[in-house]
């Protein structure tokens, strides 16, 4: 197959698309994992049900890296359905591998531009926690056009999550941290989730090596749970 992302033609992107050097693992994952674990932009909505083979709980994360957390995530909750979404083919084939050798089957992946996805195969009311986790902060101000939490993504992601779902956010840049609390706070239909704006870390996120590091430089991390309340 050929291993790139897939994504619609647009202005502006939260991304910078990257070749990237793919290991002979990485490649050889999306001959042997692809047809287990890949899911594709282009083949429309998903019915989480058809293809997990069971309704239960779906959770959905954008931007998962290597996808270690995420992988992590879906060995801990069984009972839970994971639909990751990247743009990156390393992440993915890494992914698919790690996922490969432990058995897991409650995960599904995507390489594509995450709001194609959301507008295009996400289907509305249908998700029960989006994750949102270290996005690139852009952090010139010329570029923060470019971040993905913006009003319009914010209700997209509304429409898209179950009454109660949670729109979950996590980020190590501070100013981002503040512009992702202001546009909640002025979002309709969310409701913070948090006694103050801020929430603490939730079990059910991993700690990630980035994290680890970040935290013994000083670095902090700021976690943000909104609920959809209408």
């Amino acid at each position: 197959m050929e291993i790139k992302p897939e994504y619609r033609k647009k202005s502006i992107r939260s991304y910078v698309v990257r070749a990237g050097r793919m290991t002979p693992a990485q490649r050889q994952a999306f001959d042997g994992g692809w047809s287990r674990y890949g899911l594709k932009l282009c083949d429309g909505a998903l019915d989480a049900e058809r293809e997990f083979g069971a309704k239960a709980p779906l959770i959905v994360e954008i931007g998962f890296g290597m996808g270690d957390s995420l992988l992590q995530m879906a060995q801990a909750a069984p009972d839970c359905q994971f639909v990751g979404i990247e743009v990156h083919p390393p992440g993915v084939g890494s992914l698919m591998n790690a996922a490969a050798a432990v058995e897991v089957d409650n995960l599904r992946l995507y390489l594509a531009d995450a709001t194609d996805v959301m507008r295009e195969c996400i289907g509305a009311q249908s998700v029960d926690r989006l994750q949102l986790y270290f996005p690139d902060p852009w952090h010139k101000k010329k570029h923060n056009k470019r971040r993905i939490v913006q009003p319009d993504f914010v209700q997209m992601v509304r429409s898209r999550l179950r009454l109660g779902g949670v729109f979950h956010m996590a980020t190590d840049w501070q100013p981002y941290a503040e512009q992702m609390l202001e546009t909640m706070q002025q979002a309709d239909g969310f409701s913070n989730c948090a006694v103050s704006d801020y929430a603490p870390k939730p079990d059910y996120r991993p700690l990630t090596k980035f994290e680890r590091r970040g935290a013994r430089l000083g670095h902090g991390v700021w976690d943000l749970l909104f609920e959809r309340c209408s």
